[in-house]
């Protein structure tokens, strides 16, 4: 087995420099025309590409094969390649996405998910994904919100580590269906100022600490092999040189030795954010920063070696890089088998399986929230349909970030109801499209829907819309099909709305119009199948939101775990104007954190604590009965939220300490019981030691975060 020091030692400083590199498959092809194109752009050599140390996204197990094959054989120390890839929901099976994953609060259903992402995506000869993003979320103008589980620094965090789970397994070295996980983007990506994508970031230490670094460390703790910089500054310095934020936080004090990757030329972009004059200053940052591999740049590989024979750059910073990227190549077995679980023969039986297909369909109707309903679903039997607007017939509901999925291979809804109910039963009408309708268009849906007993009205963004680039600034949806709505709703026909998207949107015009909605995000693969699982009451909703639906986006950013001000808005209060309010809106969201319908009713009772009085070494037992008061058999989650009443810094009004998903059938109580400690109440004071406040506390559980019963607690020390 090769000693990676001793291979070191063995390298020059420029095939050491090259590793740094991460460049796409073209580079890596032999066509001439990249000698004028890529490589002349970036200023890459033949020598760079024979030594880069990685390649990103390259297309099936034919491809890589063929690209290690052909770097193997000009490698002079014979380094394999690492090949990276952004796997977020699924590689050919697409799952729902992320944010949609989150709402089931299903960890086990999160990782079996990933571990299938893992699995299509190890047999085509992917070694790295780029997941998971646990970003915290709170702003709905932001397109990549659908890549995160939500608002929540604990529920992220549990979300971090049980992707990590299901990526890397428990044998990351000997499970050839596994992948290295990379979590991203630290940090703190997802608070970019107005919801604008690769905007600016500015917090106090103490709330980055807080809300926002929980499920990086998690993922870490978890075992996540690699890390990757985000785009934004904190603190006023771009991540990617953010020394402080790399060596200081991630490497010394949270103990990570793993590797670190730079987001898509996001050393480069440390010149326009004004920290680097050149190229060679933004490199010089880079790696002083600790940041092992330049992704799609080219300034370590141009500049790295004159600054470490001008002195200006310890050779020893780029050792420590090049031994962590070694190790992690070693760790996946490349060394001993460059191709690793590549092969064209499993590639057939592996992507989308009927198990993978099924697993998605799972997933997928799990992920779905039912907004509201108004005894319009379940859909009854003999009730004839009018499936109407721009996502009845449309493919595109994989999502952002599902490169390697194909539309064409996607259950479209029409053919979801049509495959259970007939195609006679159910009419079509595409109404709209996503942002323009036809007068033809209005008439075609409205003479559908008159023949109809109900109107199931498929609407939503595209997937163009939400993403990475994906920032707007009017979350509601497109006035085109708020027009199609008010075609619709004179008829005095029930209307199901179906609404597929990849954020929080405002509902105005949707809503207050519609008898049932359902969110079903953009669902994946088994999309249609899902839904018509769901519509027809095969499968009763269990998912719940993990981001508040604002009101308006004049809200934004509108979360449920908000400090009080010093004159706070209360139902006694409400006429005055001396408070914090709106004048022309409500302060609280349209739909709270946790929020979800279902088929059938729970009602909670008999909340009790084993004690009124914690200490620091004994633990507080929180229980509550749970029953199914409905008809029908249904799952709901059991949510356990405490609020500190005065600490030495504010606390928030709420904080999600726990939760539990349960099945019941009609009639059935259950029991459910959370267990609550000291640990569990500290938080980053102004000095920002972790601790805890003795003193007053409330829990509260319930089936949301604004709908919970309360009890008191103290804590003494």
């Amino acid at each position: 087995m090769t000693n990676m020091n001793t291979l070191l030692e063995q390298m020059t400083l420029e095939e050491k420099i090259f590793q740094l590199m991460q460049l796409t498959p073209n580079f890596l092809s032999e066509d001439d025309a990249n000698l004028t194109g890529p490589l002349a752009w970036m200023g890459v050599t033949e020598n760079m590409v024979n030594n880069a140390g990685s390649v990103l996204s390259a297309v099936g197990a034919k491809e890589t094969m063929a690209l290690q094959k052909k770097y193997m054989e000009n490698s002079r120390l014979g380094i394999p390649l690492l090949f990276m890839a952004d796997i977020i929901h699924g590689y050919r099976t697409i799952f729902p996405v992320t944010l949609a994953i989150g709402s089931t609060w299903d960890l086990e259903l999160a990782e079996k998910s990933a571990a299938i992402a893992a699995k299509e995506s190890a047999v085509t000869g992917i070694h790295v994904t780029f997941a998971p993003m646990v970003d915290l979320v709170r702003d709905p103008r932001w397109g990549r919100v659908m890549e995160s589980t939500g608002e929540d620094p604990y529920l992220n965090s549990e979300y971090a580590r049980a992707f990590v789970r299901g990526f890397q397994g428990e044998d990351l070295a000997g499970d050839l269906d596994r992948v290295a996980a990379c979590v991203k983007h630290f940090a703190a990506y997802g608070a970019a100022e107005g919801g604008r994508d690769y905007n600016t970031v500015n917090m106090s230490e103490r709330q980055l600490r807080e809300s926002y670094l929980p499920a990086y460390k998690a993922a870490l703790d978890e075992g996540c092999e690699m890390v990757m910089t985000a785009f934004n500054t904190v603190d006023g310095i771009p991540a990617t040189g953010n020394k402080w934020l790399m060596r200081n936080l991630l490497r010394d004090e949270w103990g990570f030795d793993g590797m670190l990757i730079s987001d898509w030329g996001a050393v480069g972009e440390m010149i326009p954010h004004g920290v680097a004059a050149d190229g060679a200053e933004a490199a010089q940052k880079a790696i002083e920063a600790g940041v092992d591999m330049e992704m799609m740049t080219s300034h370590y590989a141009n500049h790295l070696k004159e600054l470490v024979e001008a002195g200006k750059v310890d050779v020893k910073l780029i050792d420590e890089s090049v031994l962590r990227i070694l190790k992690l190549k070693e760790k996946l077995g490349l060394f001993e088998n460059p191709y690793r679980a590549a092969s064209e023969e499993r590639e057939k039986e592996v992507l989308l399986s009927g198990e993978h297909r099924a697993a998605a369909r799972e997933v997928a109707a799990k992920s779905f929230v039912l907004l509201k309903n108004e005894q319009a679903l379940p859909l009854r039997s003999g009730q004839k349909l009018a499936l109407i607007g721009p996502f009845a017939e449309s493919g595109d509901i994989l999502g952002p970030w599902s490169i390697w999925g194909k539309q064409e291979e996607a259950v479209q809804l029409h053919a979801g109801l049509a495959a259970r109910l007939g195609a006679d039963i159910v009419a079509v009408a595409k109404g709209c499209e996503i942002e323009s309708a036809t007068e033809e268009q209005l008439r075609e849906a409205v003479a559908a829907a008159s023949e109809a007993d109900v109107i199931v009205l498929a609407l939503g963004e595209s997937s163009e819309m939400s993403g990475e680039a994906g920032s707007r600034g009017d979350i509601r949806l497109p006035q085109a099909q708020l027009d199609l709505i008010g075609r619709l709703k004179p008829l005095g026909k029930p209307i199901v709305v179906v609404l597929f998207n990849g954020r929080p949107l405002d509902l105005h015009g949707v809503i207050e119009e519609a008898d049932a909605l359902l969110e079903v995000w953009f669902p994946g693969t088994e999309g249609g199948n899902a839904i018509a699982d769901v519509l027809l009451g095969d499968v009763n909703p269990s998912g719940r939101l993990t981001m508040s639906f604002p009101y308006s986006v004049g809200q934004v950013p509108v979360y449920y775990n908000n400090y009080n001000t010093g004159r706070p808005l209360t139902p006694q209060n409400a006429s005055e104007r001396y408070v914090s309010k709106y004048l022309d809106m409500p302060n609280t969201p349209l739909l709270p954190f946790g929020y979800g319908l279902s088929y059938t009713t729970f009602s909670y009772s008999g909340i009790s604590l084993s004690t009124d009085v914690l200490n620091a070494e004994d633990t507080l037992h929180v229980s509550v009965d749970v029953t199914n008061t409905g008809t029908a058999a249904g799952e709901e989650v059991v949510q356990l939220y405490v609020r500190d009443m005065a600490g030495e810094v504010v606390r928030p009004l709420k904080e999600l300490k726990g939760f539990r998903k349960l099945l019941l059938q009609p009639g059935e109580t259950k029991t459910v019981t959370f267990a609550v400690t000291e640990e569990q109440l500290r938080y980053y004071h102004a000095d920002l030691q972790l601790k805890s406040d003795a003193g007053e506390f409330q829990v509260f559980v319930g089936a949301n975060s604004r709908d919970a019963e309360s009890k008191p607690f103290r804590l003494v020390k």
